[in-house]
């Protein structure tokens, strides 16, 4: 078993904790929302883009953060990795066929996010005055 893997003593079989230790990653939505934003490409496909890339939409993630975000999407059929023989050489990030098919619960979740911030943080400003 990986680092990754995750199995719950009570339910074992539970695939929820096991994936979530990759979702739930600091930077693994900012990742997938980089790559899910990128053009489409002749095929109606989302591009691949170049580490370098990412990275400009994500500067607050270290190289070091980024590599290890990608190589875990990658690990998990998320992201797929394509290395071109040329010099210097290319190294390009796509989403998989799994990937994609995530980002509407991603956006979703987003939007939900998005639509009760304000309501979210009140209620903690509330919470940690009755301190």
């Amino acid at each position: 078993m990986t680092k990754d893997f995750i199995q719950d003593p009570v339910f074992p079989e539970c695939p929820i904790r096991n994936i979530l230790v990759r979702i739930g990653g600091k930077w693994t939505l900012a990742v997938l929302y980089t790559l899910g934003g990128s053009d489409i490409d002749a095929h109606g496909e989302h591009a691949a883009m170049r580490f370098k890339d990412i990275e400009k939409a994500n500067p607050d993630c270290s190289q070091k953060m980024l590599t290890q975000t990608l190589r875990g999407l990658e690990a998990d059929g998320l992201v797929r990795r394509t290395i071109y023989a040329e010099m210097p050489p290319r190294v390009e990030y796509a989403l998989t066929d799994r990937g994609r098919s995530f980002l509407p619960v991603m956006r979703q979740l987003m939007d939900w996010a998005y639509h009760n911030l304000h309501d979210i943080i009140s209620d903690r400003e509330k919470y940690h005055g009755q301190d």
